[in-house]
């Protein structure tokens, strides 16, 4: 339940309290309505500025993506529309996920997925449009050129091992509309049913004449769907116009199935929810997440809405789905870049999901959201380098992906505030400074100094890092070099040198570290200030 007036930690039962719907004890006084302003007034208040902060993140040729359900979808749309522009509403897509027998009047299964982009004309000027590679094209150009050697090119054969191959994918596969190409030649498989026809009729009408017998074609009553004979001729001459026996049929055209490798995307999937179900129940080996989103849809859009190495930002995070989804799209040679935004939201007390989740350790929706990253990035680790598993990687030729993550968590500042260090019984200067020496929280570890000072200092959280031993000492070194960092509790003269020597842009290790030995720090100062190889002021030092 989105529970958002103004404090966004409130529970269900204090909504209910402040709006009179259940008495000191705790006892309902009337029915929770779908209606209520907790279904609907709360829930656009609370979705509003997240939205509009959205579309101020997006780049221009950025998209934005939103799963609602029937419930939502007229409020959504509307909102959508007031904060991105109606004309930048790009299309509704729905997804079937099951059947409810049980239903009263009818089976409401689907979902829907808005999709809005940040600028419509800025794609229009950019001539930007959207296509998807055929799922599976790459293993089908492989399984026909290993079927075309093995039956020596004949293409009978060819053709019933083809079609035996992909007539046996069930129908939720999305190689399964490659079973359409029936016929096979040294071109590959393709079919010849295309319709020549003028769309909706009114179409051209000139001869065209049969190859064997030299007699004009029968006319289809809509006409040609091409307006001149010259762009028909030369048609014909690529063998894309296939003739039947005589005139008296009309011809058709042939679609080799190679040669168009991207198709657009449709706005209906099927998409089941039990099967998406069993997937993370597997990777969990227990239930412990009711109804998770199905990451091979996400893996889809996320394909379809971006170019490798661009960045998505999913600020509803749930159960991770969209990490899962660009991890599997990694395996597929598409990898991005993703952040995930998930709140701390407690695993309920009761049920029996919520007790298989906390057999696990977790305690929060967000606790579920890593442990599942971690399990599908050891699977699809494995799964990258086994060539047998995977033959995505095999056939693009490029290497397994790094499917690793960071997580951090939004806390209070690692460095104690004065007003938080000043006992209430000091009363003079003196015994304010002392309280005031040692300004590093006692329950603060290394990595939560050092990403403090990384952000502090200028950097992203995904800045590459490695660790270095100078003079004895861990550093840890930054962007390659340009910033080191050392959290040790003591700094000596030999670390100073060796830090010199290596020629940072910026030099950060604890104040304590010095012990007071206000000469040895002296000295670190003009020892760094001295290096003027990486600019005017020499390696910037500062301490925490």
């Amino acid at each position: 339940d989105f529970i958002y007036p103004d404090n966004y930690t409130e529970s269900l039962e204090t909504y209910m309290a402040y709006t009179g719907q259940v008495d000191g004890d705790g006892v309902k006084f009337s029915a929770n309505s779908k209606d209520s302003g907790r279904f609907h007034s709360n829930w656009l208040r609370m979705m509003y500025p997240r939205l509009y902060l959205a579309r101020n993140l997006l780049r221009e040729d950025g998209f934005f993506l939103v799963s609602c359900d029937d419930a939502e979808l007229q409020n959504l749309t509307h909102l959508l529309n007031q904060i991105f522009g109606e004309e930048n509403t790009l299309g509704i897509l729905v997804w079937d996920r099951n059947r409810k027998n049980d239903a009263r009047y009818l089976s409401v299964g689907h979902e829907y997925m808005i999709l809005v982009a940040k600028n419509a004309d800025h794609l229009a000027e950019q001539k930007i449009i959207l296509r998807t590679e055929k799922p599976g094209i790459l293993e089908a150009e492989s399984k026909f050129s290993r079927l075309a050697k093995k039956h020596k090119q004949d293409w009978e054969k060819v053709r019933e091992e083809w079609l035996k191959f992909y007539n046996n994918l069930p129908a939720s596969d999305p190689r399964k509309p490659l079973a359409r190409f029936k016929k096979m030649d040294e071109k590959g498989p393709y079919r010849d049913d295309g319709d020549i026809s003028w769309p909706g009729g009114g179409g051209p009408r000139y001869d065209l004449l049969h190859p064997e017998n030299n007699k004009p074609c029968r006319v289809p009553t809509p006409g040609w769907r091409y307006p001149s004979k010259e762009k028909m001729l030369e048609l014909v001459k690529k063998g894309i116009v296939v003739f039947g026996d005589d005139e008296t049929t009309t011809p058709m055209l042939r679609t080799n199935l190679f040669d168009q490798r991207d198709q657009v995307l449709r706005t209906v999937h099927f998409s089941y929810a039990q099967k998406a179900s069993k997937e993370f129940d597997n990777l969990f080996g227990l239930k412990v997440f009711d109804n998770p989103k199905n990451f091979r849809d996400l893996t889809l859009m996320l394909k379809y809405l971006t170019a490798p190495g661009d960045l998505a930002l999913d600020f509803f995070a749930g159960s991770a789905s969209t990490g899962h989804g660009a991890f599997q799209a990694a395996l597929e040679g598409h990898p991005l870049n993703w952040i995930l935004v998930q709140l701390p939201e407690p695993i309920p007390e009761k049920g029996n999901t919520a007790k298989n989740a906390r057999s696990l350790g977790a305690q929060t929706i967000a606790d579920i959201a890593r442990e599942r990253l971690r399990r599908a990035g050891a699977v699809a680790s494995q799964t990258a380098n086994a060539d047998d598993t995977n033959p995505e990687l095999a056939l693009r030729e490029i290497e397994p992906p790094d499917l690793g993550f960071r997580s951090f968590s939004l806390k209070d500042s690692n460095f104690i505030h004065w007003n938080n260090t000043v006992p209430e019984d000091a009363n003079d200067l003196p015994e304010q400074l002392e309280a005031h020496v040692d300004h590093i929280d006692p329950s603060a570890t290394e990595e939560d100094l050092l990403y403090e000072i990384l952000l502090k200092s200028g950097f992203l959280l995904t800045e590459p890092m490695e660790v270095l031993q100078l003079a004895g000492k861990t550093v840890h070194s930054v962007q390659e070099g340009g910033l080191l960092i050392c959290l040790e509790k003591q700094v000596t003269a030999d670390l100073i040198r060796a830090v010199a020597d290596a020629g940072p842009f910026q030099f950060v290790c604890l104040d304590s570290a010095f012990d007071g030995d206000d000469q040895l720090k002296t000295n670190a100062v003009q020892t760094f200030r001295s290096r003027k190889t990486v600019g005017e002021d020499g390696i910037q030092f500062r301490t925490v």
